[in-house]
């Protein structure tokens, strides 16, 4: 059977979504990038499983879900750098504010049990519907409006976030641009 052409391009529009969902499960650039390129092949191969008019970006994500945790199934012996010793001789110190946020908010990220923070990224940041975020981890609706809610709670916990005006400029940020407004 051939592949339509309506699939081969909402195929292609999926990936920038698919990258950045295997890059939250996988936190590696190259793991992400051939977990996007697997997830893709068994897609192709499997297209004639998929009924057209259904949502494709969720059995993408179900696919690419699915591979990962084979994948991690797979490297259960694998060494762990719990010291971060490896990490800290890859990190790079951004030199912007915003910067440090996203590194202590992915870092508060990988702090997450790995259902809520599978959860929160589905919700949060892929812009599934709580049905659709149930449909690809295959659990009730419920369930994953549990796990977000969790996950929100933590990340402001770990965050040391209690209100909005955790958000924005720091305090001397606010100093030093109120000043040169003057």
């Amino acid at each position: 059977m051939a592949v339509s052409q309506d699939f081969k391009a909402d195929l292609l529009a999926a990936i920038p979504s698919l990258r950045a969902f295997a890059m939250s499960l996988a936190q590696g650039g190259d793991k992400a990038d051939d977990l996007v390129q697997e997830t893709l092949v068994k897609a192709w191969d499997k297209h004639e499983s998929f009924q057209m008019g259904t949502n494709l970006k969720a059995w993408l994500f179900t696919i690419l879900r699915n591979e990962f945790y084979s994948q991690m199934r797979k490297r259960g012996r694998e060494v762990q750098d719990s010291d971060g010793i490896m990490t800290g001789r890859l990190a790079v110190h951004p030199a912007q504010h915003g910067q440090l946020d996203l590194d202590d908010f992915r870092t508060a990220l990988e702090q997450l049990p790995e259902d809520q923070r599978e959860a929160i990224i589905l919700i949060g940041a892929s812009g599934f519907s709580y049905e659709e975020a149930a449909e690809i981890c295959d659990c009730a609706v419920g369930t994953i409006k549990s796990r977000v809610s969790r996950a929100r709670t933590r990340l402001q916990d770990i965050l040391q976030i209690s209100g909005e005006a955790d958000f924005g400029p720091d305090a001397i940020a606010s100093q030093v641009m109120g000043s040169s407004a003057a």
